[in-house]
């Protein structure tokens, strides 16, 4: 003990250790909680993309500043008051909502140590896959239009909120029922977490792409929207032709087959295994088990 004090007073002399206070442990505890909060908020609304974005802005200007690039830097200050307006604008309706959470008393309820739960997004199962195929190409033969979005790792709370709450287990049945003609929740998109219908009559972004078909509908470019704005999956039956499409990351594929859509949503929650390395590494441990044998045998 005596050496280690020694130590500290001949090295460690220049070492200033601040006075820790009951005080500045709370006021840690407290950011610490605010800060998670709002990743947590931040991950659950779409600004998570923007705020990837803006981290990917942030490092380069680092890297400018390190290697001394003046004009780099000159231009990311006089940029910077403008940068902040622009934030509270792209950021508005996620803002706006927080702001009313807060409000309402829903602010800590809905932003809590729980919330990490809904990261953990459950994959969904081979049968929710054999549901959903079912579902889209038993719909498609009487031509009920439909629009179901997929969630992946970005939850789509602030679409789930535009509908109304459901907890059901993923069933042809079900999905057919609601899509179908006249019926309180056939209008609008449906929201498949994990294994379950979370949500109907969801309303989604329209998708402003120049490029699309302008025989597309209302419910095509919808579709397309939301996987612009998330990493989501959407499966389109079209209610004019019976066909079913597929959107990702703002890509539409059309006129999709039942095992093409199969293997589209299980690629997607990375189901697929690689048989070619499965065989491999199945004959490389019955090869190592026989030269186990012989050796033994010897």
């Amino acid at each position: 003990m005596q050496g280690l004090e020694t130590f500290v007073n001949n090295y460690l002399f220049w070492v200033h250790l601040p006075e820790i206070t009951k005080t500045d442990i709370a006021e840690i505890l407290i950011i610490t909680f605010l800060v998670y909060n709002i990743m947590v908020w931040i991950k659950n609304t779409r600004a998570w993309v923007l705020f990837k974005g803006l981290i990917v802005i942030l490092a380069f200007i680092s890297v400018a500043a390190i290697f001394q690039m003046n004009t780099i830097l000159w231009l990311a200050e006089r940029t910077l008051s403008v940068g902040i307006t622009a934030l509270v604008i792209i950021f508005q309706p996620e803002l706006r909502k927080a702001l009313e959470q807060i409000g309402q008393k829903k602010f800590f309820s809905g932003l809590n140590f729980m919330e990490l739960q809904k990261n953990n997004v459950e994959r969904y199962s081979e049968r929710t896959v054999q549901e959903l195929v079912k579902a889209c190409f038993e719909m498609g033969k009487v031509k009920t239009g439909a629009l179901i979005v997929v969630e992946r790792e970005i939850v789509l709370a602030e679409f789930e909120r535009t509908g109304i709450p459901l907890d059901a287990l993923v069933s042809n049945q079900i999905l057919i029922n609601i899509f179908e003609h006249n019926t309180p929740l056939h209008d609008g998109a449906v929201i498949v977490r994990g294994n379950r219908i979370v949500a109907a009559t969801c309303y989604l972004p329209l998708s402003d792409n120049l490029h699309l078909s302008k025989e597309l509908g209302t419910r095509h470019r919808a579709a397309v929207g939301v996987s612009e704005v998330n990493d989501s999956m959407t499966i389109i039956v079209s209610e004019e032709t019976g066909k079913v499409s597929v959107a990702e990351q703002g890509r539409l594929e059309r006129d999709v087959t039942p095992e093409r859509l199969k293997e589209r949503l299980m690629a997607n929650q990375k189901l697929f295994v690689d048989t070619g390395r499965l065989e491999k590494l199945k004959r490389r441990i019955k090869e190592h088990g026989k030269e186990t044998s012989q050796n033994g045998d010897k």
